[in-house]
């Protein structure tokens, strides 16, 4: 994988609003562009986030069935979560694996970051890939909003629900199941 592409900072001009919920915040912001161009934006501010993608000794993949407000449905997606202030993208997501599904993995690899909606957010999301599972004797507590399903699937049938449209899932487990893919394809070549 190559470097990501250097950032070119906007110059922030004014924050004319802004609301503060849970861990976002959301900031309107008169903003010069670096092409010179002033106008104003609404921007979604977010501490980041970090994904794993578990996988069994026996190729079998977890993923979540998880319900979500804010489109009132279950989707399937990967055990992810929001960084802790001070914490450190690989130990978020190595909580957060036990928390959502139970697992904890000996074998951690860093797949890059993606950026799930640039055009209103500045969210950065580190993908791992978690390998060596192992079930915990005992589940740690999560968030008291979480309504998560624990599931095991091949990777023909996770592969089978995201080409069907039969499942909705979310861009973030698409993107990092694509980038997991490509990773254990080069490691088995």
């Amino acid at each position: 994988m190559g470097p990501l592409a250097s950032k070119e900072p906007s110059k922030l001009l004014e924050t004319k609003r802004y609301i503060d919920v849970q861990k976002i915040r959301f900031e309107v912001n008169r903003i010069e562009l670096p092409i010179g161009l002033e106008k104003t934006f609404g921007i979604i501010r977010h501490p980041g986030a970090a994904l794993a993608i578990p996988i069994k000794q026996n190729g079998n993949i977890i993923v979540l069935r998880q319900y979500r407000f804010a489109v009132s449905r279950r989707i399937l997606e990967f055990p992810a979560g929001t960084l802790e202030q001070g914490e450190d993208p690989l130990s978020s997501i190595q909580r957060e694996l036990g928390e959502e599904s139970g697992y904890q993995a000996s074998k951690w690899d860093s797949l890059g970051i993606m950026l799930p909606c640039p055009g209103y957010s500045d969210e950065e999301i580190h993908i791992f890939l978690a390998r060596d599972l192992k079930e915990m004797d005992l589940k740690p507590t999560g968030d008291d909003d979480e309504d998560i399903e624990v599931l095991e699937m091949t990777k023909k049938e996770f592969e089978n629900c995201i080409s069907s449209g039969d499942e909705a899932l979310d861009g973030k487990s698409i993107t990092a199941w694509h980038r997991a893919s490509q990773f254990l394809r080069q490691a088995n070549d």
